[in-house]
């Protein structure tokens, strides 16, 4: 299966290959059709980076980058964490008005723009060092710096026609242009950089990676938007006992360039596994209790636009039913080694995951999952993603490998779909709810001690999580004494394990304003991480009242009947 970029032609026909597979395999395929807007460079206009006499047009492009041209100093910021850019500010480095130049890796092209705009820049350049990559140094990066997921313009709703809704624009669009550039033309600044040593080294050869400061860049981008026609596609195998709650599997179809780690693999894995287990189903005598939909996106290269869009769109209708969504995103990039996200459980679940919105916007359990090698796979999300080199990367076993990656998460949605108990262990949040109040516990008591905050106490929190706990273990005693083979018993006790995530999205803020709403792993002033950081001590104390409350109504849901609330708050 190719990729192609999303709303082209080549989109749509593949979208319509996928939907006639999905009819031959009796699985009832619908289309959701959704009007987008997506940022693309203007091919009159190029992007350009002025510095000196050298003039720059690199080919690869940030979606959603504000266009606009700026000058400034040019200043080397790391990888444009927090922490990289403290220690600028520590050196008395100045970074109001001025260009930071970044490495790309270990956050999200968002995360650095926000990072670099909310200390005042006037433009980021983002490169990929030899250190974190090792193609040719003029290879392009393509990505998305929208902070957040799906539409930028129709944030908290769906983009079925855009004059249905007042126009509006996401709060995660950056307000400062960002590029990225090739790692010779990074090589090129940084040696004209020589203010400060930074401390910060990195691959390219014969490079000081100094802070810089001394001379002007001019950083020019003149990305358009345009308005798309997306087609996500959906096929059901649908449950025998439980149609109505479903496990839905999806994938990626579009990509930047050839795409094939990034889209291919995972629409292949796709289309395999609803073949697979509708014979399973035909031949084999399969009965799946709970229903598996089949999910190809478009749009994903842009901030899982697609999956976004459908999100918000029905979400009364999946409200409380999809019990889990595995992505099948870039599961193949090497071999040796497995690394998975998900949602309390292993790895935490970063905000570019293709899984995060179905987690942190819909409360959603989800899981992605990676089959990797111990050099990391770094053609991903540039030109150079091929199966040559994904080939390379598997040790010329990808097929393997795409077979086990297929086996892995084809078992996992069979074991959700099948078993009369989810095996979800809400247990597990137990700890990371217990680390977020005792960070917000210190932050109280080291602010009360201080005198700059009075009147607060941070023990009602401490109390709703006790009530988490007992609710917990109100749950794992049900379960040690339900009879497993009662059907409406176990289906009880499935709402109760899947109110939990749901539970934690915060309902005291907005989706148009705040997508994320997780209470513990979204992102806001809503979330025990914020509170814990935050320096109003007015919003510290409104926030701590509402999170409290949230997390006591999560306890209260996971209880199930009225007069088994825990009233001890």
């Amino acid at each position: 299966m190719p990729s192609c970029s999303a709303g082209s032609e080549e989109d749509r026909s593949l979208a319509n290959r996928i939907f006639d597979q999905f009819k031959k395999a009796e699985m009832e395929p619908w289309t959701d059709i959704h009007y987008v807007q997506l940022q693309t460079p203007d091919s009159k206009r190029p992007n350009r980076v002025l510095f000196g006499v050298d003039v720059y047009e690199p080919k690869g492009y940030l979606a959603y980058s504000a266009p606009r041209k700026v000058e400034g100093k040019l200043v080397y910021g790391n990888y444009g964490r927090q922490e990289d850019l403290d220690v600028l500010q520590k050196k008395n480095i100045e970074l109001k008005g001025n260009v930071l130049l970044l490495r790309a890796g270990k956050i999200s092209f968002a995360e650095q723009v926000d990072n670099a705009a909310t200390k005042g820049a006037s433009a980021v350049l983002i490169y990929p060092d030899a250190q974190d990559y090792t193609y040719v140094a003029d290879t392009a990066l393509y990505g998305h710096v929208h902070l957040g997921s799906g539409d930028p313009y129709t944030p908290g709703f769906p983009s079925f026609n855009h004059t249905q809704f007042p126009p509006t624009q996401s709060s995660g669009l950056p307000k400062i242009p960002a590029q990225t550039i090739t790692a010779n033309m990074a090589s090129a600044l940084l040696h004209s950089n020589s203010l400060l040593d930074s401390g910060f080294k990195g691959g390219l050869p014969s490079v000081a990676y100094s802070l810089g400061g001394s001379e002007n860049i001019t950083v020019e981008v003149n990305n358009v938007l345009v308005n798309r026609e997306i087609h996500n596609v959906f096929g059901v195998i649908k449950g025998f006992t439980d149609p109505d709650r479903y496990v839905v599997l999806g994938a990626q179809r579009d990509a930047w360039g050839k795409g094939f780690a990034k889209a291919t693999v995972g629409t292949s894995i796709l289309i395999e596994l609803a073949k697979a287990v509708h014979e399973m189903v035909e031949n084999d005598g399969f009965r799946p209790r709970r229903s598996l939909v089949f999910a190809s996106w478009s749009a994903g290269e842009y901030g899982s636009v697609g999956a976004t869009e459908w999100l918000e769109g029905y979400m009364s209708s999946i409200d409380k039913r999809v019990f889990t969504y595995i992505s099948l995103d870039g599961v193949v990039m090497g071999r040796g080694s497995f690394m998975a996200s998900a949602s309390p459980l292993l790895r935490p679940m970063s905000m570019d995951d293709p899984a995060y919105p179905f987690l942190a916007f819909s409360g959603i359990p989800s899981i992605s999952f990676h089959f990797i090698s111990p050099n990391a796979y770094s053609y991903y999300g540039t030109n150079l993603d091929d199966v040559d080199r994904l080939n390379y990367a598997t040790g010329h076993l990808t097929s393997e490998t795409v077979a086990a990656a297929a086996q892995f998460a084809g078992q996992m949605a069979l074991r959700l779909v099948h078993d009369h108990l989810l095996s979800l262990d809400v247990g597990r949040y137990s700890s990371v709810i217990t680390k977020a109040v005792v960070r917000v516990y210190k932050r109280i008591s080291q602010l009360s001690q201080s005198g700059q905050l009075k009147g607060v106490n941070s023990n009602w929190l401490n109390r709703a999580r006790g009530s988490f706990q007992r609710a917990v273990m109100s749950i794992k005693t049900d379960i040690q004494n339900t009879d497993l083979s009662d059907k409406e018993a176990c289906r009880i006790l499935n709402d109760r394990i899947m109110s939990v995530e749901h539970s934690l999205l915060s309902p005291y803020v907005s989706p148009i304003e705040t997508p994320f709403r997780h209470l513990l792993l979204g992102r806001g002033s809503h979330t025990l991480a914020s509170i814990a950081e935050t320096t109003d001590m007015e919003q510290l104390h409104i926030q701590l009242a509402l999170a409290t409350w949230n997390l006591q109504g999560c306890a209260n849901a996971m209880e199930g009947n009225l007069w088994d609330i825990d009233e001890e708050i």
